[in-house]
């Protein structure tokens, strides 16, 4: 495993860590045996970072990664998010009394005395002008309750806007190679700034492992059947804004990045771990052959100067007016 600073918290992460949304639900079946076997697994090849959210499946994740972690907490760290158990848009839900309630409620699933990192997830630009929460969040520091906070974010915009506050330590974006926006501006302020990158979504909600076919149907409780349009919520969370056949199609045509290389899942992590300024990758998983497919791109070798301009022209040229919703 390699280990990468996340920005100047301190903290060493893995820089294939794992996120936990997957396993909490909202992404077909899955059961909490295997969860547990893949967190312990994932764990015994080195990762020490894994990102969860108290909407997770209702806890269910930050339980999950309690159980796991059990005597290691000192080694094993751990983000979690907070905001969308209550009306994000609603300025209540970003009080003290309210923050302070969902910071206890998350300790206590995760059986922690404090939080390595606990963000803001993906709150509304407005929350985020106004910036009370962020007076809340340098509060409960001060209490000791967290160690560090950044924010999850949707938009370029948003990003830039949190590096402003000198207190955000972590920013948590949707960055791959169908999304690459975030590589104009906001990675090199970020690293500028001494600001961890996290990424979610490094595979497009699967989209880049190129196994899926047009006519494939999602299970009736996975996002990927009902957020597609954006339904339920940022339709940018769900393959990273594509139509699922447009992504599809576009998936197809990037086949020659496994040549060469393990797979096209592999080849499509081994891009963004190639970007100096990502602390770490967080792709989900649902089973121990996910956490060890994912963990493949640390050997992966890394993209050539050729390779890295094709796929910018393909982004610039193919990919970026067909991706919908604010980013």
């Amino acid at each position: 495993m390699n280990y990468r600073a996340l920005g100047n918290t301190g903290l060493n992460v893995s820089e294939v860590s794992f996120g936990t949304w997957a396993i909490g639900g909202s992404w077909g079946k899955t059961s909490d045996e295997e969860a547990l076997r893949s967190l312990d697994r994932a764990i015994g090849e080195g990762v020490n970072f894994f990102d969860t959210a108290d909407v997770y499946g209702d806890g269910r994740s930050e339980e999950l990664l309690a159980k796991a972690t059990k005597g290691k907490e000192d080694k094993i760290h751990i983000a979690t998010k907070f905001c969308r158990a209550g009306d994000i848009h609603d300025p209540e839900t970003y009080t003290y009394d309210r923050v302070a309630a969902y910071c206890e409620a998350s300790l206590k699933r995760l059986n922690r005395e404090a939080l390595d990192l606990y963000q803001i997830h993906c709150p509304p630009i407005e929350i985020l002008k106004d910036g009370q929460v962020f007076e809340v969040l340098d509060k409960l520091q001060q209490e000791g309750k967290i160690r560090n906070y950044g924010v999850s974010v949707e938009t370029v915009e948003e990003g830039l806007l949190c590096l402003q506050n000198p207190n955000v330590k972590a920013l948590q974006v949707i960055f791959n190679i169908f999304r690459q926006k975030p590589l104009e501006s906001l990675l090199p302020e970020a690293k500028k700034n001494g600001v961890g990158i996290l990424v979610r979504l490094p595979l497009a909600s699967g989209l880049l492992t190129g196994k899926f076919t047009k006519d494939h149907v999602f299970e009736e409780d996975d996002h990927r059947n009902f957020n597609e349009h954006g339904a339920a919520f940022n339709v940018g969370e769900t393959f990273a804004g594509l139509g699922f056949a447009k992504g599809v199609e576009l998936a197809d045509q990037l086949g020659w990045i496994a040549e060469g290389r393990k797979s096209m899942a592999s080849a499509a992590l081994r891009w963004i771990l190639d970007q100096e300024e990502v602390s770490c990758i967080i792709p989900g998983f649902k089973n121990e052959k996910q956490v060890l497919q994912n963990l493949e791109a640390l050997d992966e070798r890394p993209f050539t100067g050729e390779e890295l301009r094709a796929l910018t022209e393909f982004y610039e040229e193919k990919v970026k007016s067909s991706i919908r919703g604010p980013y």
